[in-house]
């Protein structure tokens, strides 16, 4: 999959695909289009990097629903919605879907590609902490449930024994999975064991 940050425009009107699509395009930035939200989401798929640029009106399905389905799908783009159509309940409807911007047309050019760039930090952002996640989530995939749990004690700060006897385990059995978890989770220390828990939601935060 292409890691290039691409504007993906989705709108039933084609004078406003092409005209964004030049704009775009001169600005040097890499641009598909889309005539409806059936033919983006039947190529679109998580990780893609960039920002989504949705018309609001559309026949089969509005871009509030194109939202709404690309969340659940797990498919996390910034999305600038670009109207003829704004009133406030559509707004406050897609901000609080987690739009990042909601322009009216016609729009200033400049402008709009200051939002665009602003969608590709975001989606970065959005990119990097997927990735931290994923590597979390395999650090933790080789643990077994016993040793997950016991992970979790010791994270809390535990002693050995403590937890023997919180489990109905002996002392030299939580030894064993305590050094296996530092080793299958690569971490050196009680410090870097507690951070990993913490961020893998093992712990309450405080």
């Amino acid at each position: 999959m292409s890691t290039t940050p691409t504007v993906f425009v989705v709108d039933d009107d084609a004078a406003v695909r092409d005209g964004l699509a030049l704009l775009l395009d001169t600005a040097g930035l890499a641009v598909e289009t889309y005539d409806g939200a059936a033919a983006f989401l039947a190529v679109c798929s998580p990780g893609r990097a960039g920002c989504l640029i949705l018309d609001v009106r559309m026949p089969d399905m509005s871009g509030p629903e194109l939202q709404a389905e690309l969340t659940r799908r797990g498919i996390d783009l910034p999305i600038i919605f670009l109207t003829a159509h704004g009133d406030i309940p559509t707004t406050v409807q897609a901000m609080k879907g987690g739009a990042l911007d909601f322009l009216t047309k016609p729009v200033v050019g400049s402008e709009l590609l200051e939002r665009v760039r602003a969608a590709f930090d975001k989606s970065a952002r959005l990119r990097e902490q997927e990735s931290a996640s994923r590597s979390l989530r395999e650090r933790l995939e080789g643990l077994t449930g016993r040793e997950r749990e016991i992970m979790k004690l010791v994270a809390d700060g535990l002693p050995n024994k403590e937890i023997a006897r919180t489990l109905g385990i002996s002392h030299r059995t939580v030894e064993v999975h305590r050094a296996r978890v530092m080793q299958k989770t690569g971490v050196t220390n009680l410090v870097e064991l507690s951070r990993l828990a913490q961020a893998c939601g093992l712990l309450t935060p405080p």
